[in-house]
């Protein structure tokens, strides 16, 4: 392990093969966190409020500074810092690794790692959310760094309460959830950093607690060791407060007791404003520090610190502790991650193997003959499921009636309801092909058999009233005529266009069914996709322009089948009719009489502006019986609306 001062130079070779294992295991990190991979990665997930001295922590155990510290928000991403002992690196070496790809990185200084920081808190104070969970991760190696992954988290936030507060109160919400979320990897070691003389007081340990109830993951440090010696009148409160019992803590923490730290003030910089001109000297302060809170420890208890109680003062402890458990996790993780890697190898190994195999049948001949054979499989396919097979599962391709009607459309008549479906056959399974097509058919055949005569209004009859070429009478039969036409094509014309989008959205569906059955018979061309792209961009085509050729065909069998209405004129109520007719139309006299009218249309058509009228008429008399003595005359005219 790399040790505080120069130990660790003394013999370079002894942390070669360490370095090489912790910097595969920091990659593993980097893909296990960009890629979800299904092994874990150790880290140290260091976690306090903003004024614990989480950052100056950090940068004690690097053995340098890079970011900014000091009160208020100045993590606002997390900060996974891949560590790595180098002896032969006098100065920190640092590359940042891009956001889009976790592969590619590039070298910064650190004064650019410390911009780069500081431009994405700027950005990230702008937006609405402020914070992000996405970390910056950064590739470290350094003569003073130790074998870790440390992730720096956002300070908690502590607000103060009332309404006033309610935007630092969201920031602080944000933040623990934040936190919160990086708290459930069970691979992370979390650090949990306190600033308080009394235990119970403890606040960040609290938020821990909610993801690690028995802190059996959990080191406690207590940051700013040598602020709080001062404070201790009592050599028994000190005792408390370095060993203080497992109800207190709440747990039985990683390292059997809390750790305790002490970071000197003062940046590293050439400045006047500096303190420390180099990274050395700074390395040198945490060194003395950490000697002066022994010896001021010692005094307050009146005897020497135990073996066990100095291994749990000073920064270089900590981070001696944390290469250990690091180490032994590594080692706990090698036999879950090798089968692992073996099999990836296994997969990519196949993979390779079966592209080999396209490319040496990459030749123009056959690849066309390729495609000719599966165009027939293909066109196969759909010939099967639409004369009927049972070969695709229904309960992953078929639908009933009402996803049928949700996906492909319902018939809608003009009271705007829908024909229950309890009445169509077959309306609960779930069909595909051929059978759903006939059960469409069914639905439509009851929907247009049970659609009744839409209302007529009195201005659609008066305004149906016209004057005629020769006189200004009205001619009732035209009238009768014109509205029958247009009511005809105004109720049924809608029909086709919904059964065309149920029958498309029938066809189209084969498509994905027939590629099942294909795949299932081991007749796919999978790797193909460019190919297969545009044999179902031409499908579906092929599906939408049949659907407006046969759309177009039935509207003209619809035009030629509304152009001719048929009346049968009887003698009884004619008088009335007419009466009825007159009071719209004009100033024509009621016959004597009686007239019924009985219309049959066909179906729906456009009526053309230019009218002609032809009627044929059949005149019979036909005898009802020699007791009654008298006739009826029926008249049957034929009304050509070309």
């Amino acid at each position: 392990m790399a040790s505080c001062g120069g130990a660790g130079e003394e013999a370079p070779d002894e942390y070669g093969g360490q370095s090489s294992l912790y910097e595969a295991y920091n990659e593993l990190h980097g893909l296990a966190q960009e890629f979800d991979t299904p092994f874990d990665a150790p880290a140290v997930l260091v976690v306090g409020h903003q004024t614990d001295g989480k950052s100056a922590l950090v940068e004690a155990l690097m053995g340098f500074q890079f970011n900014h510290v000091g009160g208020g928000t100045k993590t606002r991403r997390p900060i996974t810092l891949h560590m790595r002992f180098d002896p032969s690196c006098d100065d920190p070496l640092c590359h940042l690794v891009s956001d889009a790809d976790p592969a590619l990185s590039r070298q910064l200084s650190l004064h650019e790692i410390q911009a780069y920081i500081e431009a994405e808190n700027m950005r990230l104070e702008r937006e609405p959310c402020q914070f992000s969970s996405k970390e910056i991760i950064i590739k470290v190696e350094y003569k003073y760094c130790p074998n870790l992954t440390i992730i720096d988290t956002p300070g908690l936030i502590a607000p103060a309460p009332g309404r006033k507060n309610r935007a630092l109160q969201g920031q602080a919400r944000a933040v623990e959830s934040l936190v919160r979320a990086k708290m459930q990897h069970k691979e992370f070691i979390i650090l949990c950093l306190e600033d308080c003389s009394d235990w119970s007081n403890a606040t960040t340990r609290r938020v821990v607690i909610q993801v690690d109830p028995e802190l059996s993951r959990t080191i406690i440090v207590s940051t700013k060791l040598d602020t709080k010696i001062p404070q201790f009148a009592r050599s028994s409160d000190v005792e408390v407060f370095l060993s203080p019992p497992a109800c207190t803590l709440d747990g039985f923490l990683l390292g059997d007791s809390p750790f305790f730290t002490s970071v000197p003030s003062g940046r590293v910089g050439p400045g006047h404003e500096s303190v420390y001109r180099s990274n050395d000297e700074f390395k040198k302060a945490i060194s003395l520090r950490e000697t002066e809170d022994v010896v001021s420890l010692e005094e307050k208890l009146g005897r020497s610190l135990s073996n066990h109680e100095r291994s749990h003062i000073g920064v270089s402890k900590l981070r001696l502790f944390l290469e250990e458990l690091l180490q032994k996790r590594y080692m706990d993780n090698v036999p879950l991650i090798i089968p692992l890697l073996e099999k990836e190898h296994r997969s990519a190994t196949r993979k390779l193997n079966e592209i080999n195999q396209e490319l040496s049948t990459l030749d123009e001949a056959k690849l066309k003959e390729k495609g000719r054979t599966f165009h027939d499989l293909f066109l196969t396919k759909l010939s099967l499921l639409l004369k009927g097979t049972v070969v695709a599962p229904p309960d992953k391709f078929g639908e009933t009636l009402q996803d049928e009607r949700t996906n492909g459309g319902a018939f809608i008549g003009t009271d705007g309801l829908q024909f229950p479906h309890k009445f169509i056959p077959n309306a609960g399974m779930r069909l595909y092909g051929g059978a759903q097509y006939h059960r469409a058919m069914a639905e439509f055949r009851f929907v247009v058999g049970g659609t009744k005569c839409p209302p007529i209004t009195r201005e659609e009859i008066v305004n149906a009233c016209g004057v005629e070429d020769i006189h200004d009478g009205t001619n009732y039969s035209r009238t009768a005529c014109v509205i029958a036409v247009a009511k005809a094509r105004d109720t049924f014309e809608p029909f086709l266009h919904q059964l065309g989008a149920r029958l498309l959205h029938i066809l189209k569906r084969l498509l994905p069914i027939s590629v099942h059955l294909l795949q299932k018979d081991g007749e796919y061309l999978s790797g193909h996709e460019v190919f297969l792209r545009r044999v179902a961009a031409a499908y579906n085509n092929f599906a939408e322009s049949t659907e407006r050729a046969c759309h177009e065909k039935c509207m003209e069998d619809l035009v030629s089948t509304t152009r001719y209405v048929t009346w049968s004129l009887h003698n009884k109520n004619r008088a009335g009719l007419r009466q009825f007719l007159d009071s719209f139309g004009g100033t024509e006299q009621p016959a004597a009489g009686n007239f019924s009218q009985e219309t049959t249309v066909g179906l729906v058509s456009d009526e053309k502006p230019e009218t002609k009228h032809r009627s044929d008429v059949k005149l019979s008399h036909l005898a009802s019986g020699n007791d009654l003595g008298t006739c009826v005359q029926t008249t049957e005219t034929r009304y050509s609306m070309a």
